[in-house]
């Protein structure tokens, strides 16, 4: 089974181009928010570590996810990224909401 097959089968989707166009997103997104958190850390002068740590989680992460659905929607792949945002939200809820067993 090849690299594309193992991820058309753990995605969900159809087609070895749709794997290639969700993929294409994943890269474009980070390269998009990697220069504009470099871009946004120098305007804003945040140079200590604690404080560039507290910039990622508050403005960047959300950001990411933003992107991340705006490029899914220039590349056609809206739902799937949709459904994607949606599936990792929950995660980070159940982080938070476990229960001890």
């Amino acid at each position: 089974m090849t690299w594309i097959n193992k991820l058309k089968n753990r995605w969900g989707v159809t087609t070895g181009w749709q794997v290639v166009v969700i993929l294409l997103v994943f890269a474009c997104t980070g390269f998009t928010v990697m220069y504009t958190k470099r871009w946004l850390t120098r305007w804003l002068s945040l140079e200590s570590t604690w404080a560039v740590w507290i910039f990622n989680i508050l403005i960047i992460l959300p950001l990411y996810q933003v992107i991340l659905l705006i490029y899914g929607w220039l590349f056609g792949q809206f739902q799937f990224f949709w459904g994607f945002e949606k599936k990792m939200f929950r995660r980070l809820i159940n982080i938070f909401y476990r229960k001890n067993s």
